[in-house]
């Protein structure tokens, strides 16, 4: 789909211009690449790299985990925006937390994604025989139109009735199934069953599907006496991210000409119109939950180079969560949701 900038141009493998999806790791500030199979499995300690070709969008994904190093974090902006260059900045940048992840992001993901403790730097490989001996793991399986699996505390107070469980002993791994969890948690409990037996066990781990008030000798040894009630699942708001979105959004300028950032309001609300943007500058647009930097084909070379850092130094000085949104968009290459905000541009 994309050709290289440069034959000499090596930091990038051939074929990351190809139509699909691409996972990167960083381990120790060098991009790896990863197997189908590892798809939709992110380390909490780690920072990934994604990029998406289509014949209708391509995007590339920075995504943090909730302990990811500074380094890496930096890493992760850098790679994004040379990357975003090597691919003739076409693709669409973007940057995501672990638990706050775009919709754009969860959609690559149909089966939902799975989140686990640890990274490279801690050595979470082990070989078959290994993950027998390690300690006991328990898995959250929870959502519904997007869903995800998260390590959880082992204690039967991590259990609810709404949602799905998964208890990896090492030789056994067992699908705990709550009375009231739907249709599609089950079966991505299921499918991340089998991952771990087939990646981390070797095949070896026997798969076992328990129903809620069905467990057996071993899950009851591990976990101690089941309590006689299980408390119901949070209900989770599945519309709050739609409902941000038909919020207004507020205009800034970016400039570093002080040498450091300063922004100036220019527009918000429906009063937003396409030229306030001005190709000599850099913009952020805040959507309340999710941010926009906006790149000006004729901003200067310092303020391209480092849209995300100036995302972030954007978050802290709005004391904003860190987990906030972010996407990148260059000049002509805005995306129908950037474009919404503004009166004038369909």
């Amino acid at each position: 789909m994309y050709g290289a900038q440069s034959s000499k141009d090596l930091l990038f493998p051939s074929f990351v211009g190809d139509p699909g999806l691409h996972v990167f790791r960083i381990e120790k500030m060098k991009l790896i690449s990863l197997s189908s199979e590892s798809h939709g499995v992110f380390h909490s300690g780690d920072t990934y790299l994604l990029v998406f070709n289509s014949s209708e969008s391509n995007s590339i994904f920075v995504w943090n985990g909730s302990n990811t190093s500074v380094d890496e974090r930096a890493a992760g902006a850098i790679y994004s925006f040379q990357l975003h260059k090597h691919l003739h900045e076409k693709p669409i940048q973007n940057q995501e937390t672990q638990g706050n992840e775009s919709t754009e992001f969860m959609s690559l993901f149909p089966l939902g994604v799975t989140y686990l403790d640890g990274g490279v730097s801690s050595g979470f490989h082990h070989s078959a025989q290994d993950s027998v001996e390690l300690t006991y793991h328990l898995y959250h399986v929870r959502g519904r139109k997007h869903i995800r699996a998260a390590e959880t505390e082992l204690k039967w107070e991590s259990f609810n009735r709404g949602d799905c469980f998964i208890l990896d002993t090492g030789k056994s791994i067992y699908i705990w199934s709550g009375s009231k969890s739907n249709m599609l948690e089950r079966n991505r409990a299921r499918d991340l069953a089998y991952q771990i037996r087939d990646s981390e066990r070797s095949g070896a781990a026997k798969v076992e599907i328990i129903q809620e008030g069905e467990e057996p000798e071993e899950m009851i040894k591990i976990l101690g006496k089941r309590p006689e009630s299980l408390r119901d699942a949070n209900v989770e708001d599945d519309k709050e991210a739609d409902e941000r979105h038909t919020k207004g959004a507020t205009l800034y300028k970016v400039s570093n000409a002080s040498g450091q950032m300063q922004v100036t309001c220019v527009g918000d609300g429906a009063l937003l119109r396409k030229e306030q943007l001005i190709s000599d500058d850099c913009f952020i647009l805040d959507c309340v939950g999710k941010i926009y930097v906006w790149k000006g084909r004729k901003a200067n070379k310092e303020e391209q180079e480092s849209s995300l850092k100036t995302a972030n130094e954007f978050l802290s000085l709005m004391s904003y969560s860190p987990t906030t949104q972010v996407q990148v968009v260059s000049e002509g290459n805005e995306s129908p949701l950037f474009r919404q905000f503004f009166s004038n541009w369909m």
